[in-house]
């Protein structure tokens, strides 16, 4: 079996850099590249899971969308439920909300109030760390229903971006970074 290091690199070469999207002036990191690689969406998800395994994480709440494909694989392999937190205007049921700040206006993200009950342990996913406030505003709305945030996972951190400044209160890990 590869060294850390080595599985990494293997991964890190596995995503694709897409210049001038979604804007001019953006890098995208664009992650199908990988997941379309059994392997190394294998590997990536297994890395993820590494960290939380052993430990008490009854919920994994995955980020829309991307954190929807981390985490429900994470949800399996730790037997733990999994909740979708969801921009506004997609979860049917009674939710709760927050509005948070994007470098070119704002967005809302959602979850169902019903999701998380007080005192349980969670583990929040999203595929990229950037400036940290959809993670940041994600953990609030956990906090809010009196989840207890163990940890936030990323796959990939873009590390110029300083997010895990914004979210230095919680357990931050980031495996690959840009």
């Amino acid at each position: 079996m590869p060294d850390d290091g080595a599985v990494v690199r293997a991964l890190s070469e596995k995503i694709r850099d897409v210049p001038n999207f979604p804007k001019e002036g953006i890098l995208f990191k664009d992650i199908t590249t990988l997941l379309q690689d059994a392997g190394a969406f294998r590997q990536a998800v297994d890395m993820m899971a590494a960290t939380y395994r052993g430990k008490a994480v009854e919920l994994v709440v995955g980020v829309e969308s991307r954190g929807f494909i981390f985490g429900g694989a994470l949800a399996y392999l730790l037997n733990a439920g999994f909740v979708p937190v969801r921009k506004e205007g997609k979860l049917p049921g009674q939710k709760i909300s927050e509005a948070y700040a994007l470098e070119y206006g704002s967005a809302v993200l959602e979850i169902h109030k019903d999701a998380i009950k007080p005192g349980q342990s969670v583990v929040i996913i999203d595929d990229l760390l950037a400036t940290g406030g959809t993670a940041k505003t994600t953990a609030s709305l956990v906090q809010q229903l009196g989840g207890r945030v163990v940890g936030i996972s990323f796959l990939i951190e873009l590390k110029f971006l300083k997010g895990a400044d914004t979210l230095s209160e919680y357990n931050v890990v980031s495996h690959l970074k840009f």
